[in-house]
This record gives structure tokens, C-alpha cells and sequence, in this order.
């Protein structure tokens, strides 16, 4: 497996790569509400790398209305794990595609770990400016996405992560959203109940932006 480490950049939250844990939805950090939707995007080897493409250019938010500015590049350190096949032997080509560019065809430069981006998110008739910084990467070869941790002044304190994924069973191509949170200050306690609705609203909104449908 291919994975950037984990940063210790200043988040505002101690359980950075939470997002990973298997029993997330039973055990998620005290004090936070966990979350994890999933949707089907087709099948095949071409939709997983135009979905990758999208999704490590930033696509799952802007494609959700969310603007993205002022990224600063990552300075996480790279490091190579290995795969194995059930026999214990590694897997060969292991090394993404996404690996080898920097920057996609508008020069949006791919997420990597480390890097950090305001996201300006409507909500009614104002935006919300949501800090966040990318945690980890993950870049296997039918397996790929990231995780941002909240920075302060985002609403909210916690992870989200967006993963996608292609079944070697039968082909088919799915996007993961998983999260822990809760608001980050008392202003944004008391108004609890409209940010677990606009959160909500969002991951539906995260969930169709790489679907075909979506660029028809």
C-alpha cells in the first residue's frame, strides 16, 4: 500500500486517521458523531481513473458547490509500503497513475498530504469559510482518496474522508464517505440541529458529484 503519514500540522482535533478505523460507526472518538455513506459510480478500470482524476483534483466539493481556495502545498513525507497477494508473495505495478502528475489540465495542483485549502461552503444566503488540511492519502491500485482534519475556524472539529474504490469481484467502482464531528465552539453547539441537516445536504451532494450522471 501507498499511504502519506499522517501530518501533525495544527488540526483541531486529536484522533487524526480516525476515518480509517473499521468500527468507526460502533467506536468513533468520545464525544463525536460518526458517519459513512457510500455510493455505487459504475464499473470498470476507465470510470475508476476518470473518478480518481476528479477526486484528488478537488471534484467530490466542487462538484458539490463548494469552492476551494488558497491551497497550499503538502510537505508530508512519502513512504512506500508493500502489498501482498493472499500467498504472501508482493504485488507487482503497484504505483498509481495520479503519482505521476502534479497538477491536472487547469493546474489544479492533486492532493496530497499536508496540503491545506479553504472551502467556501453555502449555506442560504451566506458562505462559510471551512479550513481544513489534508491528513492522509491513500494511493493503492484500486483504492485511492484522502482525508482532510478541520483547522481553526472551520464550524465544525473532526475528519472526513473520500474513498474510492474498485471490487475486484465484479468490477464495479464505489465512493466512500466516512467522518467524525462535532461543532467547534459554543455558538456552533447551539446550533447543533442545522449543522447535522447541512451535513447531510453536503455528503448526499459529495456522493453524486463523481457519478456519471452528474456530468450529463
Amino acid at each position: 500500500m501507498r499511504r502519506s503519514t499522517f501530518t501533525d500540522a495544527a488540526v483541531t482535533y486529536g484522533a487524526i486517521g480516525g476515518t480509517l478505523a473499521p468500527d468507526l460507526l460502533r467506536y468513533p472518538p468520545k464525544g463525536y458523531r460518526p458517519l459513512e455513506r457510500a455510493v455505487k459510480l459504475g464499473s470498470g478500470t476507465e470510470r475508476f481513473d476518470i473518478a480518481a482524476k476528479s477526486l484528488m483534483t478537488w471534484g467530490v466539493q466542487r462538484g458539490s458547490g463548494i469552492e476551494v481556495t488558497d491551497l497550499e502545498t503538502g510537505t508530508g513525507v512519502q513512504y512506500s509500503g508493500i502489498v501482498f497477494n493472499p500467498d504472501g508473495t508482493p504485488k507487482t505495478e503497484q504505483q498509481h497513475p495520479v503519482n505521476e502528475a502534479t497538477f491536472a489540465d487547469d493546474g489544479t495542483p492533486y492532493i496530497a498530504n499536508g496540503m491545506t485549502a479553504q472551502l467556501k461552503v453555502p449555506i442560504g444566503p451566506v458562505t462559510v469559510t471551512a479550513p481544513v488540511r489534508v491528513v492522509y492519502v491513500i494511493d493503492e491500485p484500486n483504492r485511492i482518496g484522502f482525508a482532510y482534519g478541520t483547522m481553526a475556524g472551520h464550524p465544525t472539529s473532526g475528519e472526513e474522508s473520500f474513498i474510492l474504490e474498485r471490487h475486484e469481484d465484479d468490477d464495479s467502482v464505489w465512493l466512500t464517505v466516512r467522518a467524525f464531528s462535532r461543532p467547534s465552539s459554543l455558538p456552533y453547539r447551539l446550533a447543533g440541529p442545522l449543522l447535522r441537516a447541512q451535513q447531510a445536504r453536503f455528503t448526499k451532494r459529495y456522493l453524486r458529484a463523481l457519478h456519471p450522471a452528474a456530468a450529463a
